[in-house]
């Protein structure tokens, strides 16, 4: 039985292990058998999830908090540390956001995105680093977004605090490789998935929020942070939505600025309108909607491609090179042509000769 299939000595801390993504992740590890640490504000959901993760053949730990407390989430690491003698994987996955142009959000749902989905990953990787590094081991997963590299319109709040991880986590990079550390960083950039955050993130929008398609469902995504957990890369992008959107951006930035502004605004809104009894999560949980999956069980995909990011990459500078040797080709024999004292014609193709 290979290490993935046996955790029984393994533990693993998941934030916003409540719901979505993060209760996915947790549902795939136990089926591991893995020890975990469950961290949200609702105790309640935690709970729920426990008995989830013990039915699956795991075991849990419940720590209700909120990772914006940085103390807290420090104090939660100690106490798993003491509990299981140490920290093998820690899995930052827990999010708020905002829909709403920009001049529609105040400064402190900015604040408070902010402090959720950006320092909340900042204060669990402290804490990580905090048990991970006296023993020279270890895996910190980042759960990223392609709006880490891509903003869009109406999730300029939720937009900052991802492309504010990616860099945090590359400078902590290079200072782990700088003091010779084996603890490991991966950041898993997601496509949009079936969770419930469209229907509990805080709108100012006249229509209930839904994800950008294609979507794909939290198992998918769960099955990409467990490999990526024990196979750890520099990053792994989930999707093929997520490979158009950096890739694109990296090419073709401005052309995409047009298209999203054209598009992007009907494509995460419904034709329901927010209701006035509405609830959001951005400051207190809302408890009856923790689950794994949101509303969009009926487009959502059980399968999207994953591949390691810098392998990815090699498509545009593969295109790139490719250019430039048509370009240079192109002008070598313009070149040519001049130093033959005539002039460069075309054939009926268009191609010079």
């Amino acid at each position: 039985m290979g290490r993935s299939d046996n955790l029984r000595d393994f533990t693993v801390v998941i934030t916003g292990a409540s719901a979505g993504v993060g209760r996915a992740v947790a549902h795939r590890f136990a089926r591991a058998g893995a020890r975990l640490a469950l961290i949200a504000r609702d105790a309640a959901a935690l709970d729920e999830v426990k008995h989830e993760v013990e039915a699956r053949g795991g075991t849990a730990l419940v720590l209700p908090l909120d990772v914006a407390d940085a103390d807290a989430v420090f104090a939660a690491a100690d106490a798993v540390a003491a509990e299981h003698g140490g920290i093998d994987v820690w899995i930052n996955d827990a999010m708020v956001t905002v829909f709403a142009p920009v001049w529609e959000i105040t400064a402190e749902e900015f604040r408070r995105v902010t402090d959720v989905t950006y320092l909340g990953f900042v204060h669990g990787t402290m804490a990580a680093l905090r048990h991970m590094r006296p023993r020279d081991r270890g895996t910190i997963v980042q759960v990223g977004s392609a709006l880490a590299y891509r903003g869009i319109p109406l999730q300029a709040a939720y937009c900052g605090a991802k492309h504010a991880i990616r860099g945090f986590t590359n400078s902590l990079r290079t200072e782990l490789l700088h003091a010779g550390s084996a603890v490991a960083l991966t950041i898993v950039e997601l496509p949009a998935v079936n969770t419930p955050q469209f229907d509990w993130a805080r709108t100012h929008m006249p229509y209930q929020p839904r994800p950008v398609p294609p979507v794909v469902q939290p198992e998918v995504i769960a099955d990409a942070i467990f490999h990526a957990a024990l196979n750890p890369r520099r990053e792994i992008w989930v999707g093929m939505s997520t490979l158009k959107a950096i890739l694109g951006n990296m090419v073709l930035p401005d052309f995409l600025d047009r298209y999203l502004a054209r598009n992007t605004y009907e494509a995460q809104e419904t034709v329901a309108y927010v209701s006035a009894a509405r609830r959001d999560n951005l400051i207190e949980p809302v408890g009856e909607l923790h689950r794994t999956r949101g509303s969009f069980d009926n487009e959502a995909a059980n399968r999207a491609l994953a591949v390691p990011g810098p392998l990815a990459r090699l498509a545009p500078a593969l295109a790139g090179a490719l250019t430039g040797l048509s370009i240079g080709m192109l002008l070598a024999r313009t070149l040519q042509a001049l130093r033959n004292g005539g002039t460069a014609t075309r054939d009926r193709r268009g191609f010079l000769r």
